[in-house]
């Protein structure tokens, strides 16, 4: 008697990929937007809606004379593993568009629109709708709009539960307002804005502190802090652009720094012309308690600190020593957190640098 071979029907769904529940998230996606973008709306905006193959977008030609795109691609990185043990989705789109938006913020760029990139082993439309909601919020703040995007279920790729983010932004801005540092001056001043806390950046040195080697629990309550952990580590990056947009209107801004993975030895030498190195004034502003215990906790040397934290200054504006006093003034008045962090010094022929005193 010969072996007979069963053969089993497949399907795109037995191997792991549901159509039905990627188009159930494409619904769930595009009534989101919509409540948010306006079609069609020229002569600067969408011209196109959530599902198509490509997002359009209109630019206002008359208000721009010389326009120079920019654009700018991020993650959010490990922070993602607090939104997974904590099964909390809603603040990490936050973070996906703030660590673009802010990118482009430095040469001086409006965000104009934004794409995202969702990956994941299986579909959960209701928990990823919270994912995208977030990302929603942070186009919102960041006055720019989500135009598409996509959603790739990849069976086995990722542990279950788990997905990945990227987020891709493109800005505009004149071509004769581009802040490419060139006017960055020895005896410039340098003036910090507060961060939120973390932002998305040095995750995995945090949780290696505070979740292994201190043994905390996301759940805990952690007096220093005056929240729980979790709450504090998922904290959203904070979104700059109605603020810088607001003070590049009025003031010279020569230099803007995102302190992001590197500190800010790592980032402000970044906008700085040869020949010219910064004076940081370490004690210029206070330092956030996640930060104080994430190093207690680590026995991690400053300079450590200094090169995987922000520290609690998320962006730095290079500015001329004769409107420092009026752009602190101003943000004073408007209730804005900054701090006049050090000056810019002459290093002859010598790369840009940071030192910090203090």
């Amino acid at each position: 008697m010969k072996n007979k071979r069963i053969v089993q029907k497949l399907s795109y769904a037995r191997a792991g990929v549901s159509i039905r529940a990627g188009d159930d998230f494409t619904g769930r996606i595009a009534k989101l937007v919509n409540r948010n973008n306006r079609p069609g709306a020229a002569p600067n905006g969408v011209l196109s809606s959530i599902g198509g193959f490509s997002g359009l977008f209109a630019v206002d030609t008359k208000k721009y004379r010389q326009p120079v795109l920019v654009s700018s691609t991020d993650g959010v990185g490990t922070k993602l593993k607090i939104a997974f043990a904590l099964d909390k989705h809603d603040t990490v789109g936050i973070d996906l568009v703030a660590m673009g938006v802010n990118d482009i913020l430095v040469p001086g760029a409006k965000p104009m629109f934004f794409l995202d990139y969702l990956a994941t082993g299986k579909l959960r439309p209701g928990k990823h709708e919270e994912v995208i909601k977030g990302i929603v919020a942070g186009c919102r703040d960041a006055e720019c709009e989500l135009i598409g995007g996509e959603t790739a279920e990849l069976p086995g790729f990722y542990a279950p539960g788990e997905y990945d983010l990227a987020g891709f932004v493109v800005g505009i801005v004149e071509r004769k307002k581009i802040i490419d540092g060139s006017r960055i001056r020895p005896g410039d001043v340098l003036i910090g804005l507060a961060s939120t806390g973390l932002h998305s950046n040095g995750y995995s040195l945090a949780r290696k502190v505070l979740l292994e080697a201190m043994g905390l629990k996301l759940n805990k309550y952690i007096p220093e802090l005056r929240c729980k952990l979790g709450e504090e580590m998922l904290r959203p990056t904070r979104i700059y652009v109605r603020l810088i947009q607001e003070l590049i209107g009025k003031f010279e801004i020569r230099g803007i720094a995102h302190i992001t993975g590197g500190g800010i030895p790592g980032n402000l030498p970044r906008v700085f012309p040869d020949g010219v190195g910064a004076v940081i004034e370490r004690k210029s502003w206070p330092t956030p308690p996640v930060f104080t215990l994430i190093q207690k906790g680590g026995g991690i040397e400053q300079s450590e600190m200094d090169r995987v934290f922000n520290n609690g200054i998320g962006m730095i504006l290079v500015v001329p020593y004769n409107q420092s006093d009026r752009i602190q003034s101003y943000l004073k008045s408007i209730k804005e957190k900054s701090y006049l962090i050090g000056g810019l010094e002459n290093l002859g022929k010598g790369k840009p640098q940071v030192r910090f005193a203090g």
